[in-house]
């Protein structure tokens, strides 16, 4: 390169580094109070319950105790420059994100905001979602709560001694910059992991998000915190033991269950493998995957709730975790809520096991898995005992 091109290089970059900018804020932005979305349109949706419920995902009531909850956190100071968006204004632009998964430009014409505020917003607002939500909503379990949850699952499905379904679902992400091949999934797309434990009423336990997308299951599992809790024991599970009606077997540890991805231990039940099994392994199957999709119905009602699952998210992986993050808390709040108010109802209306979505796909199933003698055993203690004492009329006989 000569010196006298690199001369020209150099001034063009110094003149578009002293380019100043149009507009401190664009005169379109500046009518937002009179003509943007949130004042006209949701103004408007406050007088009509239904349809708000649609804009938002939340009640009118719901909306107004989340921003009680979370407005202080998120209000900011207004400047001599220009006045500061308000915090119900924020949080309108975070669920209506979070609800859609529109581009943050749309949503940023629609409130007559800056595209790189929409972002902000979004980011920030989800952050102090879960942050302020989670002490309540999904606090970690104690040794009471994890024995609430066993007699869920065994009053609900059957299934006694289990605290909880585990399963991971991809986020599907625009192929982050630089990223080599940690997010790109074994169906062609780029994704984080979302590894979850849900109860018997479909509410989230405990949710571990960010994971590359190459990652199985059970790699998943392996590397996560819960992961090591499990390992280490440190879960602070109840002690063994024995199942109502099945004292001759004596103790039996409380397991977590999932499906053939994850790997077999004392605290942790998978499927015996294999199409043709006999008849006591089909039916301990049986049992297994019923208590199993209650996390899949958990997945189909927060894909269902917030639209953002069914899009690629053309975000950073850290603000995908972010978001992901809030809609589980979301989810856990509007459900807490709502039976707060209202009397429980059967949840079999809501599972939609098959109604995730592209963007919430299966984790990769894992090829072998070497269980110890002990896990087994255990495994072996649940299938004679769904066959026998624990046996249901509608279960698949041998």
């Amino acid at each position: 390169m000569t010196r006298q091109r690199r001369t020209i290089i150099a001034v063009l970059l110094y003149q578009r580094w002293k380019r100043r900018r149009r507009y401190w804020v664009h005169p379109i932005n500046l009518a937002r109070w009179q003509y943007g979305e949130y004042h006209r349109l949701i103004m408007e949706l406050r007088l009509h319950d239904d349809l708000f419920q649609r804009y938002f995902r939340l009640s009118r009531e719901l909306f107004d105790e989340l921003l009680a909850r979370v407005g202080p956190r998120i209000a900011r100071e207004n400047t001599h420059f220009r006045q500061a968006i308000g915090p119900a204004q924020r949080l309108a632009i975070c669920l209506r994100y979070l609800a859609t998964g529109d581009s943050f430009a749309t949503i940023a014409f629609s409130y007559r905001v800056g595209h790189c505020t929409v972002g902000r917003v979004v980011k920030e607002v989800a952050a102090v979602i879960w942050d302020v939500l989670v002490p309540e909503f999904m606090p970690v379990p104690s040794v009471e709560d994890w024995r609430a949850i066993a007699e869920g699952f065994h009053q609900r499905w059957n299934f006694p001694n289990c605290v909880g379904s585990v399963d991971g679902k991809h986020v599907v992400l625009q192929a982050p910059g630089n990223s080599g091949s940690l997010f790109f999934n074994y169906k062609g797309t780029f994704s984080i992991i979302l590894l979850a434990v849900v109860d018997a009423d479909y509410l989230f336990r405990v949710v571990d998000v960010g994971g590359y997308g190459r990652t199985s299951d059970g790699g998943s599992l392996h590397n996560s915190a819960f992961g090591e809790g499990l390992r280490d024991g440190t879960l602070d599970l109840p002690q063994d033991a024995v199942i109502p009606g099945s004292e001759q077997r004596g103790p039996m540890p409380f397991v977590f269950v999932g499906d053939e991805a994850f790997p077999l231990r004392r605290n942790l039940m998978r499927p015996f493998p294999g199409r043709h099994v006999p008849g006591v392994q089909r039916v301990y199957n049986y049992c297994l995957s019923r208590a199993r999709l209650v996390v899949e119905c958990a997945f189909g009602i927060l894909s269902s709730q917030w639209r953002m699952y069914r899009r690629v998210m053309g975000v950073s992986p850290t603000t995908a975790e972010t978001c992901v993050k809030a809609t589980c808390i979301l989810h856990n709040f509007l459900r807490v809520m709502t039976l707060r108010t209202e009397h429980r109802t059967a949840g079999v209306g809501y599972c939609q096991p098959d109604d995730v979505g592209d963007c919430l796909q299966g984790v990769s199933r894992m090829g072998t898995n070497n269980a110890t003698r002990e896990a087994l055993r255990v495994r072996d203690s649940f299938a004679s005992y769904f066959s026998e004492e624990g046996a249901v009329p509608w279960q698949v006989q041998p």
